[in-house]
């Protein structure tokens, strides 16, 4: 059977502890201070618990009386929970031609104000087809209107910048206070 490594936070429990004497802390023991290894084992021993090396580096190293387990799942509990507290940024595109007319302009603002009042960046994207590409001035002017309807909800990240046959730019939602 292969032999595990420890992983990078894992600490030494009872006999991986190879120091002569330890300081013992926490609130498991009558009194905190200095105690031989020996002593130290035998007292997590008589609670039913671990001798854990909180801090290896210290002289003599830190130690606590705790169930080495119930430790071990809080950390990853806690983890987990500064892993979902974490901001997630999505993006979602909204793509209209240089000649959209009135109705689905504001039928594609109406859908990216939702999109900004959820949290969500918006990059709105005009495609030029074919010769369309000569209206390249009026795609512009048609996203710097789409951002100043936008103002209210989102900031332009960027300004309109034409990339190949697509002009695009990113507006990021206004944080709510």
């Amino acid at each position: 059977m292969p032999v595990q490594g420890k992983g990078e936070n894992e600490l030494n429990i009872n006999e991986e502890i190879t120091a002569p004497q330890v300081r013992l802390v926490g609130e498991n023991i009558p009194e905190q201070g200095i105690y031989p290894l020996a002593k130290a084992l035998q007292m997590a021993e008589d609670q039913g618990l671990d001798l854990v090396e909180i801090s290896a580096k210290a002289d003599p190293p830190v130690c606590k009386i705790l169930d080495y387990q119930k430790y071990l799942y809080q950390q990853r509990k806690k983890a987990k929970e500064m892993k979902s507290n974490s901001a997630k940024i999505v993006v979602k595109e909204i793509r209209f031609g240089p000649n959209t007319d009135e109705h689905d302009f504001q039928f594609k603002l109406k859908h990216a104000q939702g999109f900004l009042q959820e949290g969500s960046k918006v990059k709105a994207s005009i495609f030029f087809r074919g010769r369309s590409i000569m209206f390249k001035d009026q795609g512009e002017k048609q996203l710097l209107r789409f951002a100043v309807e936008l103002e209210e909800f989102g900031r332009p990240e960027s300004m309109p910048t034409l990339e190949g046959k697509r002009m695009t730019m990113i507006l990021a939602p206004i944080k709510k206070k």
